[in-house]
Parts: C-alpha cells; sequence; structure tokens
C-alpha cells in the first residue's frame, strides 16, 4: 500500500469566509503594540476582545445547535487560530474548544450538557490533563475513588480564566472525566506557571478532595477514544496557529532586511539571507497544506487512521516551520534580535512552546512510521 494514503484537500466557502472575518478581526484587535503590553498582565487575554469573540460565536462554532453552539465542526476552527497565530493574539479559545470536543465525544446521555451550553454561551473551559511536568507524559495518575479525586495536574491551560474543569482521571483502572466547576477549586490548591510562551497561561492545581457528583463523572469506552481524538485535534489546532505564526514572523524578518542597511547596501540582498526567507516561505505553504488536508478529513465521528496520519503530519510541519522561522527571524535582526525589545523574540518563544505542546516533530514521526510502513 501507498504510504502517502489519502490526500484530499478542501476549502470550503464557510473556511474562506470565517479567515476573512477572523484575519481581520485580529489584525484590529491585537497590534503587536496590544500584544507586548498584555504579556505582563495577569490574565494575558483582553477580556473585552474575549468577549467580543463570544459574540461572534467562536466559543460554541464547533458544537452541535442543540447545544447552542454552530454546528461548524472542528475544521471550521481552523483558519480561526491560524488568523490568531498570525497576531498573536491569545485567550482561552483553544482551551475551551478542545474541552468541548472532549465532553461532546465522551459524554454518555446528558452528562455534560450543562458545562457543553455554557461553554457554548462563552464560559471559559479547559481540560486538566497532564499529572507530572513532562509534557509528553499519557499515564493518568490523578484517581477518582468514591466520588472524590485525589492528584495534581500540570500545566492546566488557561486555568486561572477557566470556569469549567474537565479533569482527566482514572476509576478502576479506566479513564474517566470529571466535570468540576471553577469554584470548587481554592486559590490555595492553585500554582501559577512561568510559560517560555507570554502570550499564554498555565497554572498546576491539586484536586485532592475534591467532590465530584455521579452526574458529572463521564465513563466509558468513548472516554478513551474521545482522549486520544483530542489529543490529535489539539495538536492539529496548535499547528493551525503555528503555521499563521510562522508566515507573520517571516513577514517581520523580511520587512527588517528591506530597511535595514550594513556598509550602504540593504541586507535583504545578500543570498544567504534570501535564500531561508524562500525556505521558511516554502514550509509556511506546506504546513498550511498539511493542516487544511487535516482539517478536511476530520468530523463528527471519532477520528479514523487517516485523519490521525493527517493531524501528526501537520504538528511535526508546523513545529519545526516556526521553529527555523524564529530562529532565522533572531539571527537576521543581529544583536537587536537576542533582546526582549525585539519581536522576533516572541515567535522563538511560541515555537519553543509550540514545540512541546501535543508531542514534538520527534514523537509524531515515531508514530507515523508506525501508520504509514506496518500497514
Amino acid at each position: 500500500m501507498s504510504v502517502i494514503g489519502n490526500t484530499a484537500l478542501r476549502f470550503s466557502e464557510d473556511q474562506a469566509m470565517i479567515m476573512d472575518v477572523a484575519r481581520a478581526f485580529c489584525a484590529d484587535r491585537s497590534p503587536m503594540a496590544s500584544v507586548r503590553a498584555l504579556l505582563e498582565s495577569d490574565a494575558g487575554f483582553d477580556p473585552a476582545v474575549w468577549q467580543e469573540m463570544v459574540d461572534m460565536g467562536w466559543p460554541g462554532m464547533t458544537l452541535p445547535e442543540a447545544l447552542g453552539g454552530a454546528g461548524l465542526g472542528v475544521a471550521a476552527a481552523v483558519p480561526v487560530f491560524e488568523a490568531m497565530g498570525r497576531s498573536l493574539l491569545g485567550g482561552p479559545l483553544m482551551a475551551s474548544l478542545l474541552a468541548g470536543q472532549l465532553l461532546l465525544r465522551a459524554q454518555v446521555g446528558n452528562a455534560a450538557d450543562n458545562a457543553l451550553l455554557a461553554i457554548a454561551a462563552g464560559a471559559p473551559a479547559t481540560i486538566a490533563l497532564l499529572d507530572s511536568a513532562d509534557w509528553g507524559a499519557e499515564r493518568i495518575r490523578c484517581e477518582l475513588q468514591d466520588g472524590v479525586l485525589r492528584g495534581v495536574k500540570q500545566q492546566v491551560l488557561e486555568a486561572a480564566a477557566a470556569e469549567w474543569f474537565v479533569v482527566v482521571a482514572q476509576e478502576h483502572n479506566a479513564p474517566v472525566l470529571a466535570v468540576v466547576p471553577a469554584t470548587a477549586v481554592a486559590p490555595a490548591v492553585r500554582r501559577d506557571h512561568v510559560l517560555i510562551d507570554a502570550t499564554r497561561r498555565a497554572q498546576s492545581i491539586d484536586f485532592t478532595g475534591i467532590q465530584v457528583s455521579e452526574e458529572a463523572v463521564l465513563r466509558g469506552p468513548a472516554v478513551a477514544s474521545a482522549l486520544r481524538d483530542v489529543r490529535l485535534m489539539g495538536a492539529l489546532l496548535l499547528a493551525a496557529e503555528a503555521g499563521g505564526s510562522a508566515a507573520s514572523c517571516l513577514d517581520t524578518t523580511v520587512d527588517y532586511l528591506k530597511t535595514r542597511k550594513q556598509f550602504g547596501k540593504l541586507i535583504g540582498s545578500y543570498q544567504a539571507l534570501k535564500h531561508p526567507c524562500v525556505d521558511i516561505l516554502m514550509a509556511v505553504d506546506s504546513t498550511r497544506s498539511f493542516v487544511y488536508h487535516a482539517a478536511t478529513l476530520l468530523g463528527e465521528d471519532a477520528l479514523d487512521t487517516d485523519a490521525e496520519i493527517a493531524c501528526r503530519m501537520a504538528k511535526a510541519q508546523a513545529t519545526e516551520t516556526l521553529k527555523y522561522a524564529g530562529d532565522r527571524a533572531v539571527q537576521f535582526h543581529g544583536g537587536m534580535g537576542f533582546t526582549w525589545e525585539c519581536d522576533a523574540q516572541l515567535y522563538l518563544r511560541r515555537a519553543q512552546w509550540v514545540q512541546q505542546a501535543f508531542g514534538d516533530a520527534p514523537h509524531h514521526r515515531k508514530r507515523l512510521a508506525e501508520l504509514l510502513l506496518d500497514r
């Protein structure tokens, strides 16, 4: 069998319209001056801008209409995150969308409906997934016993803003999801993380002793399947965001190369600087192709093997594209590139964070080898 597999690639009218709106919105609401103003803030995002995103229906765009969403599916969110990546726009949107998808795909009956309705209406949510500081850890150490949680979750994205937590735990050696309102999580059990990507926020949270009602626990084989799918969708949405950031990073670099002179000559005229910029441009285009190919294969059902392959390919490509773009941006800005005041720093820092979140390139390529070569 060919290792290429499914090569379907579609860009729908809905995605095109969403992209136009998202790009204009993000460019207007998140100029670089605003990005830098928020880097040192507690929230890391502007609540007024978040409310505008809520008013446009972005938090519920992937959820069914019966739950207050738009029913557009995850593919419709891809251009939104590409646009957000271009403008380095932070906030709880990605965490909320992934939490909503995890509940939607894992729920049995109506156990998660209240949380899903709240998410669609704009209540930020997040997934408490990782049990150790190793971002690649998949073993569940948080326990649910007799309706009580025990364990610490690390790197809980946008936890300070979240109104709902979807806590991944295990009960009798099987994965379960506990839906916990933020009011049940005391400030004393939270600890802020300092992330290298200063546009994001995260906390470690000790959920030990929190009582979870029976109707707020999701069990069954759908939970494991949903966790697998959400890890892949998280990788895809981050890839879309990274692709947008890489494109913006390239624009920043080229603008500098067209204005900076050395020895009376624009440095952008030197081939040693031109060629890497072309490499970045080609890598950005490749990233977009991988991302929208994966988006084409996503549906409401569990992700099949072709979709898994596509999501892993997209994340591996996007991770290395942004890392290379950020590195070249710093180098090409010379000594200034190594200072906090240079915008190239923000792209390199984002690249370092994106590289690890939801698996780095070697992680995905190792699994791609199994999926492609063992068929």
